[in-house]
């Protein structure tokens, strides 16, 4: 009997939200990674190339305006900031890919904060 770690199942969910969840160039898919330390996310257009994704804009808790900010703060921030940079970009409505992680917590105020700052989730 093998143990199944906590990362191998967010993992697997990952994969089987991945098969369902497919960005367009005008609907592009918003994907999102939480780290320990803070929040990184993506718009990606998965029909570009034959498969492979093309990211149209991105945010990450490394940038300065958000390494002071608390864990929370910070996705807040940033999911306002990627909807301020999708807006420039010309994008109006996205698709979320929560990553396998539940939407709770961080992970659903970055996504409440796209929804504020202009996008339709």
């Amino acid at each position: 009997m093998s143990v199944v770690t906590k990362e191998a199942r967010r993992l697997k969910r990952r994969r089987r939200v991945r098969s369902k969840v497919i960005g367009t160039a005008e609907r592009p898919r918003v994907a999102v990674f939480r780290s320990n330390r803070g929040i990184f996310a993506q718009l990606i257009d998965d029909s570009a190339n034959a498969g492979s994704g093309h990211t149209l804009a991105s945010v990450s808790w490394t940038e300065d305006a958000f390494r002071d900010l608390s864990k929370a703060d910070q996705a807040t921030a940033a999911g306002k900031a990627l909807a301020e940079r999708a807006k420039a970009a010309g994008i109006d409505t996205v698709v979320f890919d929560r990553g396998g992680y539940q939407y709770h917590g961080r992970v659903k105020a970055f996504a409440e904060a796209v929804r504020e700052g202009g996008l339709t989730v």
